[in-house]
C-alpha cells in the first residue's frame, strides 16, 4: 500500500518489531503510517551482536525494552500515543516452550497484559491492535472420520509415537479455519498464544478496541534467523543441504505442514492494521494449500544437489501430525491473497542465505 503523507494514518507501535516480521513489514509501515516505533529487547537468542538491525527499515524508531516490564509502558505511551498497535513480541519455540514453560508464559501472556495495563495506566487507548498469533493454538486440529462426522483426537501421546502411529486410524485431517475449528493446543507455545487471544479480545471489547488476530502457519524466508535453533525448519533444511548433507525426516517425513513465505505474511500484517473493517474471529493466514516436510526438505535439496532427504522415524513432542490453513476468510477480510508458491519461497530463501557472511552449514 503506497499513501501520500496526506493520507497515511498517525502513529503504528510495533512489539517485537526488530525481529523477522516485524523487519520484513518495516517499510510498508513507514508508507502507511507518518510514525513508525519499535519497542523490542534485541535478545540474543535471534539478535546475536544485540545492534540494530540491518533489515528494519531507516526512519522506523527503535526502543530497546523489555514489553513485560511495567516501566517500560510507562516510558513509552505517554509520549507514543500510538493510533494502531501491532503485537509481534513473543516467544516461539514450540519444543522449546515445554522445557521453558515460564519463560514463554511470562513473555506472552504476562507481556501482553502488562502493555494492556500499561495502556490503561497512561490513557493510551489505541484505536486498533492486530495480534500475530499463530496455527499452533490449534493443536492437532479437527479430523474427519469415515462417516465424515468432525472430531477432535487430542494429543498424540509417546506410547502411540513410540509405536510410530503418526496418524490417527480411520481418520482424515481438515484445514484449520476459525471459524469452524476450535482450538486446542497440544504445546506451551500454543497454549501461551490462545491466552494472548483470549485477554486481548476480552479487554479489547470492554474498552472499545478493534482487534485484529491472525492465526500464522509456518513463516519462512529471507531474514528469519540463522542461529536460533527453536525455530525455522526451512533454514536449517537449507544449511543441511548446503553442506552435502541428507536431510533428516522426522516421523515417516508425510507431516502436512502449510509453509509461508515472509513477504506474503508481511502484506497480511500490513493489511490487517490498515483495513477499513476487522473480523470477530481470528483469521488464518498461510499459502492456501499443504505440503509434506519431505516434498520441501527434497525441493531444497534438489536446488543445493543435496543427497536425497531420509526418514528418520524420531519424532518431536508437541508437534503435530498435520497443520494448514483455509484462507477464505482473510482474502475476503483483508482483500489479501498469497503470491508465492513452495518453489518460489525456497528460491527466495536459499538465494538469501547463499549471500550472508558467516553463515554454516548445518
Amino acid at each position: 500500500m503506497h499513501n501520500s503523507p496526506e493520507t497515511r494514518m498517525e502513529t503504528v507501535l510495533v512489539t517485537g518489531g526488530a525481529g523477522f516480521i516485524g523487519c520484513s513489514i518495516s517499510a510498508s509501515l513507514l508508507q502507511s503510517f507518518k510514525r513508525v516505533v519499535v519497542v523490542d529487547n534485541l535478545h540474543p537468542q535471534i539478535h546475536e551482536s544485540g545492534t540494530r538491525p540491518d533489515e528494519l527499515a531507516d526512519g522506523v524508531e527503535l526502543i530497546v525494552a523489555d514489553i513485560t516490564e511495567a516501566a517500560t509502558w510507562d516510558r513509552v505511551l505517554p509520549e507514543v500515543k500510538p493510533d494502531v498497535i501491532i503485537h509481534l513480541a513473543a516467544e516461539t519455540g514450540t519444543g522449546q516452550s515445554l522445557e521453558e514453560s515460564t519463560r514463554h508464559t511470562h513473555v506472552n501472556v504476562v507481556g501482553t497484559s502488562q502493555l494492556l495495563d500499561g495502556i490503561n495506566r497512561n490513557k493510551a487507548l489505541p484505536r486498533r491492535i492486530v495480534l500475530t498469533s499463530s496455527r499452533a493454538v490449534y493443536g492437532e486440529g479437527a479430523w474427519r472420520n469415515a462417516e465424515g462426522a468432525m472430531f477432535y483426537p487430542g494429543q498424540r501421546t509417546s506410547e502411540t509415537l513410540d509405536k510410530s502411529e503418526w496418524d490417527f486410524p480411520g481418520a482424515v485431517p481438515t484445514a484449520m479455519r476459525a471459524a469452524e475449528v476450535f482450538p486446542a493446543p497440544v504445546s506451551v507455545y500454543g497454549a501461551t498464544k490462545l491466552a494472548q487471544e483470549n485477554i486481548l479480545q476480552a479487554w479489547g471489547k470492554s474498552y472499545g478496541v478493534e482487534t485484529a488476530i491472525l492465526r500464522l502457519q509456518n513463516v519462512y524466508g529471507p531474514g528469519q534467523s540463522l542461529i536460533n535453533p527453536y525455530t525455522g525448519i526451512m533454514s536449517l533444511f537449507c544449511r543441511m543441504a548446503m553442506g552435502g548433507r541428507s536431510i533428516p525426516l522426522y516421523e515417516d517425513g508425510e507431516v502436512r505442514r502449510d509453509f509461508i513465505l515472509i513477504d506474503d505474511v508481511a502484506t497480511a500484517v500490513v493489511a490487517a492494521a490498515t483495513s477499513e473493517r476487522t473480523h470477530p474471529t481470528p483469521l488464518d493466514i498461510g499459502s492456501g494449500e499443504f505440503q509434506t516436510i519431505g516434498t520441501a526438505a527434497q525441493t531444497i535439496a534438489t536446488r543445493y544437489g543435496a543427497p536425497e532427504p531420509h526418514v528418520t522415524g524420531q519424532y518431536r513432542q508437541g508437534d503435530v501430525r498435520h497443520a494448514w490453513a483455509d484462507i477464505t476468510d482473510a482474502k475476503t477480510v483483508l482483500g489479501w491473497t498469497p503470491r508465492y508458491n513452495l518453489q518460489q519461497g525456497i528460491e527466495r530463501l536459499a538465494d538469501w542465505i547463499d549471500v550472508q557472511p558467516d553463515v554454516k552449514p548445518a
